[in-house]
């Protein structure tokens, strides 16, 4: 079977996707965009003419491709799959999907209308204990779901000047507490496949992290979301936390499973699953071994080789490979956007439309609340200012470095 034509935008994140499909059998690196030439030139040294490069969007969407890898600006993505899907092609999205409601409404339509692939890659789900997870509580080894857990605590202090470029207008620094939500929720949805009907938030306050590291937001924020079933998902997630988390854990009528702890010695983190199961798995745990053995060598445990694999898998027509699709993005995500909702309103309990329904589409088709337009700040407690003078020493450490 020919390998699948892959385009990516985005030569900083995207340079996990370039090496897979560099790589893959299934896969083929065709072109690359980035309005940021160096970064192109550096491409380019690497690979010389065997792969296009761009920097007009509208010019790479030309390029003979079969999907285009979104890893540009988290607050871009929704735009930019429209256009891409438009134009013929299938989408794999770099988290997140979309930055409001409005955006969220025409990506689902446009799915729907173009009838392209929309992937969704929050790698998080394919590292190796959420994906052991999801694979025996679909054998039925954990019963009901009851409860889960999970956390993405980053304190993102130490890589702040290289994510965000000394840029004051950098979406990281403006991004309300609950923007980055997936990597804490996705798992757990992926792993039950139950759909969130309604959600209540907390957001942490505006520390002196967030502060020095010119981020205007809480430092982190929790939703607390029940599920279909009336089970419930604690999320937990943030940049400006002390020390880092990534952790997830599920409780069934049968029993618990959950990752190591990033301080457990020796656990191999999230990569480890720990068992307390009814019947003979009482206490055990072990390494999940993956199902593609190339994946150990790459990012984040393998799981973005794995996210990637999927999707190609996927193109080539394998109806088992493990993919996120757009009605599951949405699921994953809207619980965080409404978490922030339920902040401003008091902390009220919220309701999180499913836009499968064509009915809860129309409540929100022309819902454009963000802090991009001002409709909504990135803290509920009033508008932080910071000094110029901190992003201005970043942006020369930025420029030193690069």
């Amino acid at each position: 079977m020919e390998p699948i034509k892959v385009g990516v935008i985005g030569v900083g994140r995207g340079s996990s996707m370039m090496s897979y499909a560099r790589s893959a059998d299934n896969a083929q690196l065709v072109a690359i965009c980035d309005k940021w030439e160096k970064g192109l030139e550096q491409k380019s040294a690497q690979w010389g003419d065997s792969v296009a490069y761009y920097t007009d969007y509208n010019s790479f969407l030309k390029h003979d491709m079969d999907v285009v890898v979104l890893a540009n600006y988290a607050d871009e993505h929704a735009p930019f799959a429209i256009k891409a899907m438009e134009q013929g092609k299938h989408v794999i999205s770099e988290v997140l999907p979309c930055k409001n409601m409005a955006e969220a409404v025409a990506l689902v339509e446009c799915t729907e209308q173009t009838g392209k692939r929309y992937f969704y890659l929050e790698n998080y789900c394919y590292m190796g204990a959420p994906r052991e997870m999801r694979r025996l509580y679909r054998e039925g080894k954990l019963g009901e779901f009851e409860y889960g857990e999970g956390e993405y605590f980053h304190n993102c202090e130490p890589i702040w000047t290289d994510i965000t470029y000394g840029d004051k207008n950098h979406w990281r620094n403006g991004m309300h507490a609950f923007f980055y939500c997936t990597h804490s929720m996705g798992p757990l949805i992926h792993i039950t496949g139950l759909r969130p009907i309604r959600v209540c938030g907390f957001e942490g306050i505006h520390n002196e992290r967030m502060a020095r590291i010119g981020a205007r937001s809480g430092s982190f924020g929790i939703e607390m979301v029940t599920l279909e079933n009336g089970s419930i998902i604690k999320s937990g997630h943030g940049t400006g936390i002390s020390r880092n988390s990534v952790w997830y854990t599920i409780y069934g009528s049968k029993g618990r499973m959950e990752s190591a702890r990033e301080d457990a010695a020796g656990a191999h983190g999230n990569r480890r699953i720990y068992l307390n199961l009814d019947g003979e798995t009482e206490g055990l745990t072990y390494l999940p071994g993956s199902p593609v053995p190339e994946a150990e060598k790459s990012g984040h445990g393998g799981s973005d080789y794995l996210a990637m694999w999927n999707c190609m898998e996927a193109l080539q027509g394998n109806p088992k490979a493990d993919i996120i699709d757009v009605y599951e993005a949405m699921d994953m995500y809207l619980p965080g956007m409404f978490a922030y909702f339920s902040v401003l309103e008091g902390g009220i309990t919220v309701n999180i439309p499913n836009l499968r329904n064509k009915e809860d589409r129309e409540k929100y088709r022309n819902d454009t609340r963000c802090v991009e337009t001002g409709e909504i700040p990135s803290y509920s407690k009033g508008d932080i200012q910071i000094p110029d003078e901190i992003y201005d020493a970043r942006r020369r450490e930025w420029e030193e470095k690069h």
